[in-house]
């Protein structure tokens, strides 16, 4: 099992295990488990988190100044530098109109979008990632998938508590073993997409890279649409607790989603 599947099996609160006999138990490290925990006792802010999630899967374009104003108008008294601070913290600060993961980091190499005016009409000719926030009882998690452009299938997936690039690589790596290889694979440029780390997987499997142009949440719609509905349909109505919970829970409604084969 690989170290974000373990992370999202943490149970913060757990009657009877500690967070340091889970982390004995898992083979994590305190360190990393404490570092990415949110701030103790902030349930405002976890509300305010959900709320600009759910403005965000209905606005995909907004931006902290705009989201702000929203809330105030709802009748929550905020900032934008509040707004910022939440969506940086969610993985969301967009420098443009698309809700960001993040921005690429210096000396990433960026690749050009090769999807405008393509068909897509067969399986493994095109494969998507992004990443997003999930709420779950006193934090929250991200979660990646992979998917195929043609069929709309999740090919795979994993949880983690942290940003970390190992997450989005342990997925890709599933994914080839099970299904092969793409022609091309498309993602945005957030840092882990970026990295060396993941664009290494896809190099050495001789897969084709494209990424987004900046702002362009429209170059990856199909994954976008799969994180509205998965929100809606399943996040949001169950409320999960912990990552246990939302690991099973998310795992169930992919295979619900997914095409019978």
């Amino acid at each position: 099992m690989s170290k974000p599947d373990r992370e999202a099996m943490l149970d913060r609160g757990h009657s009877v295990l500690s967070i340091r006999r889970q982390c004995e138990l898992l083979w994590l490290s305190r360190s990393g488990v404490y570092r990415a925990k949110p701030p103790a006792g902030d349930e405002d802010d976890l509300a305010l988190m959900r709320r600009i999630d759910e403005l965000f899967l209905a606005h995909p374009f907004l931006g902290s100044r705009r989201i702000a104003l929203m809330l105030s108008a709802e009748g929550t008294r905020i900032n934008r530098k509040r707004v910022q601070r939440l969506m940086r913290a969610m993985g969301i600060a967009a420098l443009g109109p698309k809700p960001r993961t993040s921005p690429p980091a210096p000396g990433h190499k960026i690749f050009p979008y090769l999807l405008r005016g393509l068909r897509i009409d067969r399986p493994n000719q095109v494969w998507a990632a992004d990443i997003t926030y999930i709420p779950i009882g006193r934090g929250f998690l991200y979660l990646v998938a992979i998917m195929d452009w043609a069929s709309r299938a999740v090919l795979s997936w994993r949880l983690s508590n942290t940003m970390d690039v190992s997450f989005c690589v342990a997925a890709l790596e599933e994914a080839l073993a099970r299904f092969g290889k793409p022609e091309i694979f498309n993602t945005d440029q957030g840092s882990q997409f970026t990295s060396a780390a993941f664009t290494g997987v896809l190099t050495a499997a001789g897969v084709t890279i494209s990424m987004d142009g900046r702002g362009r949440w429209m170059d990856n719609v199909f994954i976008e649409r799969l994180w509205r509905s998965l929100k809606h349909e399943d996040v949001y109505l169950k409320g999960y607790a912990d990552g246990r919970e939302a690991r099973i829970g998310i795992a169930a409604w992919i295979a619900f989603y997914n095409p019978a084969s």
